[in-house]
């Protein structure tokens, strides 16, 4: 393995270029509130994308995209048939969502690739800062990502069991063909592995008061769509003791699954966020309500213990009210482990720096967690000021993002076979 040259030592990003791209991308789908909203496939989101590709021109970088619009920098080696590390993460938000959350982890890749890039690194892999496409789910959960894993099939693009027709027009709108969206399906072979900084979003290392955290593991989720039906029937004549409310089963099911979990599964997360109630009016018996269960946990089998339990709790409301019920398992995604060599390469980097660190698992989930079955994926956390996160008042300290920064860059190095210490 070749040795970088000692004219370039204690090698670090550049943290006023990188804070200049980074209030720049915060001014594009900027909210009053402070936040940004950058839904997938949005103009706003489009402009970013038209931001980040001028960047990574002004660099030098190679610019690539593929069939599901994720959009790339690629920094080249000198070997033809070198594999590729994949830095990144997503420029998409929630709507009025924080600054940090993805922006980041995609703006450190770039600005990594630019640094290597400046001082004529020759590395034994091609580096790529890439964007993944809908990583919040404005249309499809981690879509780029799952296309990306060659999880997205054709079929799951048609009709047949939702309506994805306004899907396919926002797609078509960014030059996307639904059609191609499985050619994205990137060779695993062809690929060394995946690193991702991102701000935690909780707040375990700021209360802490560690620098950096280095993901052991991210938590599996799996949703359910509930349907509760009874019937409709005039709120001020009908009988309050031969009612069938699908509402109150459904409001029955949400306290009473929040007891189970709070009782029964420690590190579980119950959330019932969204429910839709028929007809709808102040003085109708609701004859309907429909509503997303999410779950999750650390372990897969606790996680399923989760879901039947809940399921069975679902039936039990529906019988108590004389209801009928109904589920539909909408996604599953499964707790994933991150590469220990490289949960390894991370803490050298942060000792290295002179930073601290911790390990701690991901209660969000991530690419990482889609990656990781196909290619050794970790990630990098940085502290989030009170854990505020998909909010406007989402906020990490500068020196923070800094040290992610350079702790992802020293990574990289790491990965491609230089130690850290060479740098310090």
């Amino acid at each position: 393995m070749q040795s970088i040259p000692m004219v370039i030592p204690n090698l670090r990003i550049d943290s006023e270029r990188l804070r200049s791209d980074f209030e720049a991308l915060s001014e594009i789908g900027a909210t009053p509130e402070g936040g940004v909203s950058r839904l997938a496939l949005s103009p706003e989101d489009l402009s970013a994308r038209a931001w980040f590709a001028d960047r990574i021109e002004e660099a030098g970088l190679v610019v690539r995209d593929d069939d599901a619009g994720n959009l790339s920098g690629v920094l080249l080696c000198r070997n033809r048939n070198a594999k590729t590390l994949l830095i990144g993460s997503h420029l998409d938000s929630v709507p009025n969502g924080g600054r940090y959350d993805g922006a980041i982890g995609v703006l450190a890749a770039l600005e990594c690739l630019r640094t290597l890039s400046e001082v004529d690194v020759e590395l034994p892999v091609n580096l790529e800062a890439i964007s993944f496409t809908d990583d919040e789910g404005t249309w499809r959960s981690m879509f780029g990502c799952r296309a990306f894993a060659g999880e997205i099939k054709a079929e799951d693009l048609t009709d047949q069991r939702v309506d994805n027709a306004p899907f396919r027009a926002a797609l078509l709108r960014a030059g996307i063909d639904a059609r191609e969206v499985p050619c994205a399906r990137r060779d695993p072979d062809t690929l060394v592995g995946y690193l991702e900084l991102h701000v935690e979003q909780s707040s375990r290392l700021d209360r802490a008061g560690v620098d950096i955290g280095a993901v052991t593991g991210i938590i599996g989720r799996t949703t359910y769509l509930i349907t509760f039906k009874g019937q409709a029937g005039h709120s001020g004549t009908t009988d309050m003791y031969k009612r069938r409310d699908a509402l109150r089963g459904a409001a029955m099911f949400v306290v009473r699954g929040h007891d189970l979990v709070r009782e029964r599964y420690g590190d579980g997360i119950f959330n019932v966020g969204d429910i839709e109630v028929e007809p709808g009016a102040f003085n109708i018996i609701p004859s309907g309500a429909r509503l997303l269960m999410e779950c999750r946990h650390t372990s897969e089998k606790l996680l399923g213990d989760m879901e039947t339990a809940l399921l069975g709790i679902a039936r039990e409301c529906a019988a108590a009210n004389g209801l009928e019920v109904e589920y539909e398992h909408i996604i599953h995604v499964p707790a994933a482990t991150m590469a220990a060599g490289l949960i390894q390469d991370i803490e050298r980097a942060a000792d290295s720096l002179g930073l601290s660190h911790m390990r701690q698992f991901s209660y969000s989930g991530h690419s990482a967690q889609i990656l990781s079955p196909l290619i050794p994926s970790a990630m990098i956390f940085i502290p989030s000021v009170d854990g505020i996160s998909h909010h406007p008042n989402e906020f990490t300290e500068w020196s923070d993002v800094v040290n992610g920064a350079n702790v992802l860059l020293q990574t990289i190095l790491s990965v491609a076979g230089f130690r850290p210490a060479e740098f310090a």
